[in-house]
């Protein structure tokens, strides 16, 4: 059975290496990777190459709750595209596009049965909003 997919997508005003940089660097990472000011991502490891692991952590600032987002790679070709598997076992693919002076950043993920596909669009939607305002702004 094939499994729900979602896209959500955003084009950010920068060098796709400065992209690249912010998406895969943990000093960044840990700057725009959750989906409300109430959350944040105190701590980030990345082994950006192929079977490598991630371990991002994204907390409520209050501390009443936090979880670990954490996957291994698949397929890594530098400054175009990322795929890997989450550790429940959803598969994960980010394309990064050039165009002019800008870059289309198109992530596809696989759904998860928990909450609503219109809950799961909006939260990695937002994630991606505050990518693009960090490197933007940076």
């Amino acid at each position: 059975m094939k499994k729900m997919t979602i896209t959500v997508e955003t084009t950010i005003k920068a060098s796709i290496e400065k992209v690249w940089e912010f998406w895969t660097e943990p000093k960044h990472i840990i700057n725009w990777n959750f989906a409300s000011d109430e959350w944040c991502c105190p701590t980030a490891t990345n082994d950006l190459q192929k079977d490598g692991n991630f371990v991002w952590r994204m907390e409520a600032k209050d501390g009443s709750m936090g979880f670990d987002f954490t996957g291994t790679y698949i397929n890594i070709i530098n400054n175009e595209f990322i795929s890997y598997r989450m550790t429940d076992g959803r598969i994960v693919e980010i394309k990064f596009t050039k165009e002019g002076d800008e870059v289309q950043l198109s992530e596809t993920f696989e759904a998860e049965g928990t909450n609503s596909d219109e809950q799961q669009r909006a939260g990695w939607q937002a994630i991606l909003g505050n990518f693009k305002r960090y490197v933007e702004s940076s």
